[in-house]
């Protein structure tokens, strides 16, 4: 019997792939913005209200960028009752009266703001970076609550609902500040995030209240109206629940920049006090350099000194454990400390075995060996021990395998750089610009490993390993199942099922499925990484305190 063609070479990498990435991207993004579209927005707008995204735009200082995070966030999720664009809220950094602030709106076009499970750990997730950063935060409230059809996957663990109420009064212990402003519904659980907050805005027709009007009538027989049980007139003057009372949207936007612009600035974080200029980059087309499909080699230092000041590049230990380039430069006048996969294929000096003089091996791109290992583990030290940002650039395959990989102590020497990634003190970013792949992800400080910020590039793959690896690997698991019913496939049939199996592993690799689950914070453009990095610097420069930095028991 044939096996199923899988070692069909990949199209050469054009710019038309990159083209079309980036249309699409651009497209999606157009899509995810609508919410829930034209007539949503349309009785929002009849209501005297604004959308969450029109509400932003009038919040920021006038000329600045609105930074968006998870904006694929529920991406092709939940079609069976309508899907859930962005996770039904918008979330992101912008800047208001010339500080970052960390900004959680509902959308209230989207199943009138309910709250999804993606939704509650999207807005988890947007104050786990405020806490973790001391970015003072502003919620624009406009929701129904909980969305009572998934409510066993929203309501009782500890990453739901109720850990947006956690880290509301964490925050609040630690001196950040929060601001809410209800402009719409604000009902059941829901009720007190504004209220946990320093200061509440509500504005005239919106409600707050544990249950509302019908659900009242129906729990205890009391006839009441909205206003009566839960409306800003109420709360302001008899609950006194409500800080500030304001007409409308706009009245309640204005309230909340004269408020934050009275707000204390802290100190910055150490790394911060040695910003210098900001030089500007060498300008390069990063699509020309990083192939979109991951087959072309390049240089991942041509990479770095394309989004550092000057492009001058600090090189640590560049004849050593070439696979993983390391290194200091700056970026926006910030120092930082760059952990990179090198993708060009590498002929490696060894020590001298059974004759005279060195021999040598070629190792490949991508790929994690011993030394390489071990190099970085020690640079993540050095970068901790200077109290500077590290950059993860990750387009990686994983570690190296094989008897002699496992004999030079791949699995001891893996481990100490995990080790170094998870203890590390300094703030952490993370820039997908290719493969994510197994323990690979890990080292090159993926999700689990509390980036403050992980970003992901639109030829991002994410999974335990490549497309084409997986789909043989899972087609030879249903084989054998088929084999032990007694059921022997033909080749057609064979290559039916590799197909199937490749195409769904091929929708799970994509970028957006990673998004949608809130494994990466954004996708974005190539051309924008520099740009992203710098204002992401920013928001991790507004935490001044440092963790001391300790490894535990480290392999050796």
């Amino acid at each position: 019997m044939t096996q199923p063609d899988t070692s069909a070479p990949p199209a050469p990498p054009t710019r038309s792939a990159w083209q079309d990435a980036l249309e699409r991207l651009a497209t999606d993004r157009l899509t995810v913005h609508a919410g829930g579209g034209a007539r949503a927005q349309q009785r929002q707008h009849d209501k005297n209200r604004l959308t969450a995204r029109e509400r932003i735009r009038q919040l920021l200082d006038d000329g600045t960028v609105f930074d968006e995070l998870m904006t694929f966030a529920g991406w092709e999720m939940y079609q069976d009752v309508g899907g859930c664009p962005s996770g039904g809220t918008v979330t992101g950094i912008g800047t208001i009266q010339g500080r970052p602030w960390m900004i959680i709106a509902n959308d209230a076009t989207v199943k009138a703001g309910a709250f999804f499970p993606i939704t509650a750990k999207k807005v988890i997730r947007a104050q786990t970076i405020a806490l973790e950063n001391h970015l003072p935060v502003v919620y624009l409230v406009d929701s129904a609550g909980v969305y009572l059809p998934m409510q066993d996957e929203i309501f009782p663990d500890q990453d739901d609902f109720g850990r947006v109420f956690y880290l509301n009064a964490r925050m609040s212990a630690r001196g950040i500040p929060q601001i809410a402003a209800i402009m719409g519904n604000c009902v059941a659980g829901g009720a007190y995030l504004p209220v946990m907050c320093d200061t509440l805005i509500m504005t005239e027709g919106s409600g707050l209240y544990l249950a509302g009007p019908a659900l009242v009538k129906a729990a205890i027989g009391q006839v009441v109206d909205s206003e009566d049980l839960g409306g800003a007139g109420m709360h302001a003057s008899i609950a006194g629940t409500v800080d500030y009372k304001e007409p409308d949207d706009a009245a309640a936007l204005r309230r909340i920049r004269a408020l934050a612009d009275l707000y204390a600035q802290g100190e910055s974080a150490p790394f911060a006090r040695r910003r210098k200029e900001t030089l500007p980059a060498p300008e390069r087309d990063l699509t020309d350099l990083v192939g979109f499909d991951g087959s072309r080699t390049y240089d991942v230092r041509d990479l770095i000194t394309a989004l550092v000041d000057g492009g001058e590049f600090h090189e640590f230990k560049p004849e050593y454990g070439e696979t993983l380039v390391c290194g200091f430069a700056r970026a926006g006048g910030y120092p930082v400390a760059f952990v990179a996969n090198q993708r060009t294929v590498i002929k490696k000096k060894l020590k001298s075995g059974g004759e005279p003089g060195l021999r040598t091996r070629i190792e490949v791109g991508g790929v994690i060996y011993g030394d390489s290992a071990d190099k970085a583990a020690r640079f993540i030290m050095d970068a901790n021990q200077a109290g500077v940002p590290l950059v993860f650039l990750s387009d990686v395959t994983g570690f190296m395998v094989g008897r002699d990989s496992e004999q030079e102590g791949i699995i001891r020497r893996g481990a100490k750089l995990v080790n170094a990634v998870s203890n590390t003190v300094v703030p952490k970013i993370t820039i997908i610009t290719g493969g994510s792949f197994g323990a690979g992800n890990y080292a090159m400080n993926g999700k689990a490993y509390a980036p403050r910020f992980l970003f992901a590039w639109p030829s991002a793959k994410y999974a335990v390993m490549s497309g084409n690896a997986a789909a043989k690997t899972l087609l030879d698991i249903q084989l054998a199942a088929l084999k032990r019913g007694g059921h022997q496939p033909d080749d057609e049939e064979l290559q039916r099922l590799y197909d199937e199996v490749k195409s769904k592993y091929d929708t799970e690799l994509d970028p957006r499925y990673a998004a949608a689950r809130l494994w990466v914070d954004e996708i974005i453009p190539p051309q924008s990484t520099r740009d992203r990095l710098i204002r992401a610097l920013e928001a991790c420069a507004q935490n001044p305190h440092q963790d001391e930095f300790r490894v535990g028991v480290f392999q050796v």
